[in-house]
């Protein structure tokens, strides 16, 4: 389902709290939170819609390419539904290819914000949109009269005219609550953890949610209830690759989070503590105020004064010995290169994240693409390996934050985690680990046997250096951005010194293809083709290779890739690498395997791919 209205109109809090509620009884969720780029365009405009769609169930992937159910508050948010994105609209009427909502599906509109200043605002050219936009007859069309009913629910509240408008998406949630049979008290705790600070919300809130639930359960509104058959009614695979069991913790969790949650978990696993350097940028800040609001938990952070200095703060907590990460966007990702290249060449653990969002420049600040792919790879100057990996859901960024700790502290090197916008905003249902349950990690701290004679070039067996940090005695030393010597660790412009540090440094990087698991063929591993991704389109790409009965090889290592990666696509007659970009990771592969034909399938346009498209391009 989705939800849409103007950006104040709190499509985002209505979803969330719905994909909550869905999580916590047992449904597999995948959401897809869409918003302008604007704080605030003019009220009822095109350019002001913002949507949140959610899909729930059990099998769930991706966020559903339409809509079964859809809440449109204005006239706007019905005719960017119908139609497409108000960015995109190359139809004049419904059709198939364009609409946000299937052909039969239930379209729940507020008739309040339908008068004749609604339409002229959303560019209507007759007073009746629904004939005008061509609606099909199969689509059942539930005029509710959200506003006044909202009005005449606080009317004795207090509140002033504009708080009681704001209440609006209340009564449409709980009206969907009722069209889902979602249970209203859980709906209610969830308000309650959200007004906590305002608990003078909490009441009228709390009324008009109920009324709107009652509203839909007394008149019935001429639609059946929607049952939704939960993941823990039969044990099913979730996206997250877990197993749903009756005495297992869920929760729905957002990418952002789940990654500030892996690194907290990581620092804990090391009882090393977690720094953070960053500075705010789209789509990646919620990471750095989730850790800022961590200092129960021991995490430090420091909003810095630009990219380059939080990264470089970064750096200077990973040469303290703490378990240092900076997060960014792209755009931040280019200013960080030039210290990212000197935690290579000082070969210090420091974990980037990267949330990718459409560009170049400032591009589309609010959308998502994986177009940062070759910057996180060679995006440096010099011969400056770093491990590159990718989440792709929104579950599991925890397991992948926690991923690039383990990478970067037990091989003392820079890791770059790509998630996108997508994910970071997006939700899924979580397993809550526990801290026994995640795999150890193993700094590489200089041994004892060292003391008195360290040197920042000193190695052990798999050519990984040793970690010093200030105030251990007996390991006192510099560490620098010039070139070290092989043997003392002093400053060398020697030649053959430099290829012999060129090739150590490299070494590393293929040292840790031995430590990441091999690539997996999932769906018809015996088919003649191969779907080929990374990163945050696996949900896609794997309810695709279900429908077309092939096989898929995603990948959430890149650089370097597992090991098997060359015995995998050799199996196949036909390789489809399917990206929303422009073809990064097929130029890799292409390079890699020079002998191997690859076929491309690619989007670019701010939004994560449509199962159907790619099943048509690839039939095609």
């Amino acid at each position: 389902m989705r939800f849409c209205g103007d950006s104040g109109d709190g499509m985002q809090l209505t979803g969330n709290m719905f994909s909550s509620l869905s999580a916590i009884l047992g449904n597999e969720i995948s959401t897809l939170p869409d918003f302008p780029a604007e704080i605030r365009a003019p009220q009822g405009t095109l350019g002001g819609v913002s949507g949140f769609q959610v899909n729930l169930g059990k099998q769930v992937f991706t966020p559903g390419d339409k809509a079964d159910v859809i809440v449109a508050m204005n006239a706007a948010a019905l005719k960017v539904c119908t139609l497409g994105s108000q960015f995109n609209q190359t139809a004049a009427q419904y059709n198939d290819e364009h609409a946000m909502y299937t052909r039969h599906a239930v379209v729940i509109v507020d008739m309040d914000a339908f008068a004749a200043k609604d339409l002229e605002k959303a560019l209507y050219k007759t007073d009746n949109p629904f004939t005008e936009l061509g609606i099909p007859e199969t689509v059942q069309i539930v005029p509710v009269r959200l506003t006044q009913l909202t009005k005449d629910s606080l009317k004795e509240s207090g509140l002033d005219n504009k708080s009681i408008l704001k209440s609006r998406n209340m009564f449409a949630l709980g009206l969907v609550c009722w069209l889902f049979d979602r249970p209203v008290d859980k709906a209610i705790h969830f308000l309650e953890g959200k007004f906590k600070k305002k608990p003078a919300l909490i009441a009228p809130n709390t009324k008009v949610l109920v009324d709107g639930y009652n509203y839909g359960q007394n008149l019935a509104l001429n639609v059946n209830q929607i049952h939704v058959v939960s993941a823990s009614e039969t044990e099913v695979a979730s996206p997250s690759s877990c197993v749903l069991h009756p005495s297992s913790t869920y929760t729905s969790i957002a990418g952002n989070r789940a990654t500030a949650f892996g690194l907290i978990a990581a620092a804990h696993k090391t009882s090393k503590r977690l720094f953070l350097g960053s500075y705010p940028i789209t789509p990646a800040t919620d990471i750095m105020h989730e850790l800022a609001a961590r200092k129960d938990m021991g995490v430090m952070v420091v909003q810095a004064e630009d990219e380059i200095g939080g990264v470089c703060t970064a750096i200077g907590a990973a040469f303290a010995g703490d378990l240092a990460c900076t997060s960014t966007s792209g755009p931040g990702l280019s200013l960080k290169s030039e210290a990212i290249g000197l935690a290579v060449m000082a070969e210090l653990p420091l974990v980037v994240i990267d949330v990718q969002r459409g560009g170049p420049s400032t591009g589309l600040p609010t959308k998502t693409e994986q177009t940062d792919l070759l910057q996180a790879v060679f995006g440096r100057n010099g011969e400056c390996p770093a491990v590159v990996i990718a989440a792709s859901n929104s579950a599991n960024c925890f397991d992948y934050a926690y991923e690039a700790c383990r990478l970067a502290l037990e091989n003392m090197l820079p890791v770059i985690l790509l998630t996108d916008t997508y994910l970071a905003n997006g939700t899924a249902l979580w397993q809550l680990p526990t801290l026994e349950s995640l795999p150890a990690i193993h700094p590489q701290t200089v041994p004892e046997s060292l003391k008195g004679h360290y040197n920042p070039a000193l190695r052990d067996e798999n050519g990984i250096r040793y970690w010093a940090f200030p105030g251990m005695e007996g390991y006192e030393h510099r560490n620098i951005g010039l070139e070290r010597d092989s043997e003392k660790g002093t400053i060398s412009t020697n030649p053959e010194n430099h290829e012999v540090m060129v090739k150590a440094r490299q070494h590393k990087l293929d040292h840790v293809a031995q430590q990441i698991p091999a690539l997996q063929v999932q769906g018809n591993a015996a088919s003649d083709t191969l779907l080929v991704g990374w990163g945050s389109t696996e949900g896609h790409l794997r309810a695709a290779a279900l429908e077309l009965d092939c096989a898929l090889a995603h990948f959430n290592y890149i650089n370097p890739l597992p090991l098997n990666t060359r015995e995998v696509l050799a199996k196949y007659k036909r390789i489809v690498v399917c990206e929303l970009n422009n073809g990064q990771f097929a130029t890799i592969l292409r390079a890699k395997f020079p002998d191997i034909t690859l076929e491309q399938y690619n989007e670019i346009m701010g939004q994560p791919f449509a199962v159907e498209r790619i099943v048509k391009s690839i039939r095609n």
